[in-house]
């Protein structure tokens, strides 16, 4: 199959959709936790959380235009603080619903059956679920003019991982830690683990 730009954009929305969420890859399956200053909990799920560098710890988030309510967003632009939770392969059917377009005065927590836990005095909510937990302080953010979309810079705070998931080298076994990944929007995976390469160098 060949397709070419024009072809693509004329598509159904939901076809396009489907079609150019899912040729990029296996992408992480994380939530994010958030609270409003009114302490009201917010959970989503999203697959664009990437690594930006490790001196500092910054990780980026994309999330969807402006144009509707962004709870998850705006929560995070007005109190500084939100959580990253790997969903774990035991939880992905409750994880998956905290897309669902909820009222900003419901929290995804309660309404998913999933458990808020907050702990080394950090303002928003961690998974207790979850196994791989991160906190994160915003940072800086940009509007991408070619189509609105808000690219979200955090810097690690806290993390908290399963202590026989991180190997002598730093290195964190994802799959003991039973993280799962996400292709499209809505396809979950595990993964099996076929090897780790040393650095490479120029023969």
């Amino acid at each position: 199959m060949h397709l070419t730009n024009k072809q693509i954009l004329e598509f159904s929305e939901r076809y396009r959709a489907a079609m150019i969420n899912s040729v990029t890859g296996f992408k992480s399956a994380n939530l994010i936790g958030t609270q409003d200053s009114n302490q009201q909990h917010n959970l989503s799920i999203v697959s664009s959380v990437v690594h930006l560098g490790s001196h500092p710890p910054l990780l980026g988030i994309v999330f969807r235009p402006r144009a509707v309510p962004r709870h998850t967003l705006e929560n995070i632009l007005d109190t500084g603080f939100f959580t990253v939770n790997h969903v774990h392969k035991a939880y992905t059917h409750h994880a998956h619903q905290t897309s669902a377009r909820y009222d900003k005065s419901i929290s995804e927590f309660s309404a998913c059956g999933l458990t808020p836990e907050f702990k080394a005095d950090f303002f928003a909510p961690f998974v207790k679920e979850s196994r791989v937990q991160l906190g994160l302080h915003y940072r800086q953010h940009q509007e991408i003019e070619l189509n609105q979309t808000v690219f979200l810079v955090g810097e690690i705070e806290h993390l908290f991982v399963p202590e026989e998931c991180v190997g002598e080298d730093g290195f964190i076994d994802l799959e003991r830690a039973g993280t799962v990944c996400i292709s499209g929007l809505d396809s979950y995976h595990t993964t099996n683990h076929l090897h780790r390469l040393p650095y490479a160098k120029p023969q």
